[in-house]
């Protein structure tokens, strides 16, 4: 009998691959016997580089990695550096930050839910979502300045108070979200020709997505009830109302149906977070150093004008230690794991990524699949090519 295997390449230039990811597919007519992900196209080298900034101006490489979430990526570092230095932040940056967190989600899950539906043939709902994600980064300008690389939390806080018009602005956003939401349900849940693209397509069951460790909307459409939010609360994460949507149905369909009823659960933390916000207070924390001395006693005290301008040139040091912190992104955990030996810059930055690990587990759900499912299964596990690289 004739040999009827074929080693082809997917990717890295290929759409539907997300960025520049390479498979290496080894084909049986069209069903996949073998697949290798081949990865280092994206390599930046951003950890080293992390490791020759100074503690406050890492936050401006950490949104690069995964630049869908950028704001989460801020917040992660930031957590790790204040529970190193014991910083307190205050209650209205926590809210902020949440906010702001939980509209990145919502922007990330939008490109998502856009590519994926047209890597399996439906356009119109790539319109609908990438112009509502528009308007979110039209929030993210008017609060920190930037639309996609923000860097707006800082160590100890955020970089300042949101402008005056914010929170109208956040609310129009927020009152329409849900009718939006019911158009792209109605628009692409209901299709029959989507769901027999992902029912049963890309399966990785409870005991096997635990061994591989995932995380986020990939694991908890395994059935596996698992957010950080919940089980190692953060930013007060603990306060607000909201659930964890989990299906065991362990396929493309279920993860697609975790991050759809997400949308709805971030919507639910951003009303919640909005209505905080509408108590003032301060957005940096006072300890001193990270908080540049007032002007006026500048003038008057000549060791007061000494810390301001050590501060300002130098940076701040950080306490000898190391410490592990993780957060839920709209990936899954990110945990960074920063190591201070009482210096200006970090010894050691180390990122757990969710696009790193939730990838390595992509040959167990394509193998033995069709070649036209693998790319139902890539859009499902949401993977970030920068967030992969690094």
């Amino acid at each position: 009998m004739a040999d009827t295997r074929m080693t082809v390449s997917m990717g890295p230039q290929h759409p539907s691959t997300h960025g520049v990811l390479r498979l290496e597919l080894v084909l049986d007519g069209e069903t996949v016997v073998k697949a290798i992900p081949d990865i280092g196209y994206l390599h930046t080298g951003m950890e080293k580089t992390m490791e020759k900034e100074k503690w406050q101006q890492v936050v401006t490489i950490t949104c690069r990695m995964d630049y869908l979430n950028s704001m989460g990526n801020d917040l992660g570092y930031c957590l790790a550096v204040e529970k190193l230095m014991g910083v307190e932040v205050p209650e209205r940056a926590k809210v902020l930050r949440v906010l702001l967190t939980e509209l990145n989600r919502l922007a990330s899950h939008l490109v998502w839910f856009g590519t994926h539906a047209m890597d399996i043939g439906a356009m119109t709902g790539f319109f609908y979502a990438f112009t509502e994600r528009e308007r979110i980064l039209d929030i993210f300008e008017n609060a920190s300045g930037a639309r996609l690389h923000q860097s707006y939390f800082i160590i100890g806080g955020t970089r300042w108070d949101v402008p005056d018009n914010f929170i109208p602005q956040v609310k129009e956003f927020l009152d329409g979200f849900p009718k939006f939401l019911d158009e792209c349900k109605r628009l692409v849940t209901g299709n029959k020709i989507f769901q027999r693209r992902t029912k049963g397509v890309g399966v990785i069951s409870k005991e096997d997505a635990i061994d591989w460790a995932l995380s986020g909307p990939t694991i908890r459409g395994s059935g596996v009830n698992w957010d950080i939010r919940k089980s190692e609360p953060y930013s007060g994460y603990d306060t607000y109302d909201f659930d964890v949507p989990v299906y065991d149905g362990c396929d493309v369909w279920s993860r697609y149906l975790v991050r759809m009823d997400e949308f709805h659960e971030s919507w639910k933390i951003c009303c919640q977070a909005l209505e905080r916000l509408k108590t003032p207070g301060s957005v940096k924390s006072d300890h001193p150093k990270l908080q540049l001395p007032e002007r006026d006693l500048m003038k008057q005290h000549i060791d007061v004008m000494i810390h301001h301008f050590l501060l300002a040139s130098e940076g701040f040091t950080v306490p000898v230690g190391e410490v592990y912190q993780s957060i839920e992104s709209a990936r899954g955990e990110i945990a960074y794991y920063v190591v201070s030996d009482g210096g200006e810059r970090p010894y050691r930055v180390r990122v757990r990524t969710p696009s790193y690990v939730n990838l390595s587990a992509l040959p167990a759900m394509v193998e033995g699949s069709l070649i036209a499912d693998v790319v139902a299964v890539i859009g499902s596990i949401d993977i970030v090519l920068g967030d992969v690289d690094r």
